[in-house]
Protein backbone atom coordinates (compact mmCIF):
# COMPACT_ATOMS: atom_id res chain seq x y z
CA UNK A 1 0.00 0.00 0.00
CA UNK A 2 2.59 2.38 1.17
CA UNK A 3 4.75 2.01 -2.38
CA UNK A 4 1.32 2.75 -4.58
CA UNK A 5 1.10 5.74 -2.45
CA UNK A 6 4.90 6.95 -3.08
CA UNK A 7 4.34 6.19 -7.28
CA UNK A 8 1.36 7.80 -7.31
CA UNK A 9 3.34 11.29 -5.80
CA UNK A 10 5.87 10.95 -7.75
CA UNK A 11 3.65 10.21 -11.44
CA UNK A 12 1.82 13.72 -10.53
CA UNK A 13 4.60 15.69 -9.56
CA UNK A 14 6.39 13.97 -13.29
CA UNK A 15 4.32 16.59 -15.32
CA UNK A 16 5.22 20.47 -15.40
CA UNK A 17 1.32 21.33 -15.57
CA UNK A 18 0.70 19.12 -12.29
CA UNK A 19 3.99 21.11 -10.63
CA UNK A 20 2.52 24.51 -11.42
CA UNK A 21 -0.69 23.64 -10.23
CA UNK A 22 0.44 22.71 -7.12
CA UNK A 23 2.55 25.74 -7.33
CA UNK A 24 -0.39 27.57 -8.12
CA UNK A 25 -2.23 26.44 -5.61
CA UNK A 26 0.17 26.89 -2.69
CA UNK A 27 0.40 30.66 -3.49
CA UNK A 28 -3.23 31.37 -3.97
CA UNK A 29 -5.05 28.83 -1.37
CA UNK A 30 -8.03 27.77 -3.19
CA UNK A 31 -9.08 27.76 -7.02
CA UNK A 32 -12.00 27.00 -9.09
CA UNK A 33 -12.01 24.94 -12.36
CA UNK A 34 -12.69 27.85 -14.55
CA UNK A 35 -9.61 29.97 -12.51
CA UNK A 36 -7.44 26.93 -13.19
CA UNK A 37 -8.63 26.20 -17.23
CA UNK A 38 -8.36 30.40 -17.31
CA UNK A 39 -4.58 30.34 -16.10
CA UNK A 40 -2.89 27.74 -17.96
CA UNK A 41 -5.17 28.12 -21.48
CA UNK A 42 -5.21 23.93 -21.42
CA UNK A 43 -8.54 22.69 -22.91
CA UNK A 44 -10.92 21.47 -20.13
CA UNK A 45 -10.34 17.69 -20.66
CA UNK A 46 -6.76 17.82 -20.23
CA UNK A 47 -7.21 20.20 -17.36
CA UNK A 48 -9.77 17.51 -15.55
CA UNK A 49 -6.60 14.48 -16.39
CA UNK A 50 -4.31 16.57 -14.67
CA UNK A 51 -6.54 17.49 -11.59
CA UNK A 52 -7.72 13.43 -11.41
CA UNK A 53 -3.84 12.93 -10.91
CA UNK A 54 -3.38 15.16 -8.27
CA UNK A 55 -6.05 14.04 -6.58
CA UNK A 56 -5.92 9.87 -7.34
CA UNK A 57 -2.26 10.89 -5.44
CA UNK A 58 -4.16 12.83 -2.85
CA UNK A 59 -1.93 16.14 -3.28
CA UNK A 60 -5.66 18.10 -3.27
CA UNK A 61 -8.88 18.21 -2.01
CA UNK A 62 -11.89 19.15 -3.81
CA UNK A 63 -15.30 21.13 -3.13
CA UNK A 64 -18.47 21.37 -4.96
CA UNK A 65 -19.81 24.76 -4.60
CA UNK A 66 -23.08 24.76 -7.27
CA UNK A 67 -21.78 24.30 -10.14
CA UNK A 68 -18.21 24.96 -9.67
CA UNK A 69 -15.71 22.62 -8.25
CA UNK A 70 -12.73 24.19 -6.14
CA UNK A 71 -9.37 22.70 -5.60
CA UNK A 72 -7.10 23.15 -2.73
CA UNK A 73 -3.72 21.71 -1.53
CA UNK A 74 -4.00 18.59 0.84
CA UNK A 75 -1.88 19.96 3.78
CA UNK A 76 -2.49 16.44 5.76
CA UNK A 77 -0.35 14.79 3.00
CA UNK A 78 3.29 14.55 4.45
CA UNK A 79 4.63 13.44 1.42
CA UNK A 80 3.07 17.10 -0.05
CA UNK A 81 4.03 18.67 3.22
CA UNK A 82 7.56 17.09 2.59
CA UNK A 83 7.96 18.42 -1.03
CA UNK A 84 6.14 21.89 -1.22
CA UNK A 85 9.02 24.27 -0.27
CA UNK A 86 11.49 22.56 -3.18
CA UNK A 87 8.61 22.31 -5.70
CA UNK A 88 8.31 26.22 -4.52
CA UNK A 89 11.72 26.61 -4.86
CA UNK A 90 12.14 25.14 -8.88
CA UNK A 91 11.09 28.72 -10.08
CA UNK A 92 8.22 27.40 -12.67
CA UNK A 93 6.29 30.31 -13.99
CA UNK A 94 3.16 30.41 -13.00
CA UNK A 95 0.55 33.17 -14.09
CA UNK A 96 -1.02 35.70 -11.72
CA UNK A 97 -3.88 36.89 -13.80
CA UNK A 98 -7.29 34.92 -14.28
CA UNK A 99 -10.05 35.70 -16.59
CA UNK A 100 -12.32 33.43 -15.10
CA UNK A 101 -15.90 34.95 -14.58
CA UNK A 102 -16.41 34.35 -10.93
CA UNK A 103 -13.66 37.16 -10.08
Amino acid sequence: MELEKLRKFYYALSDEVRLKIISLLSKKGELCVCELQSFFGISQPNLSFHLRVLKEANLVRTQRRGKWVYYRLNEDNELLRANLKFINSLGLEVPEETACELT
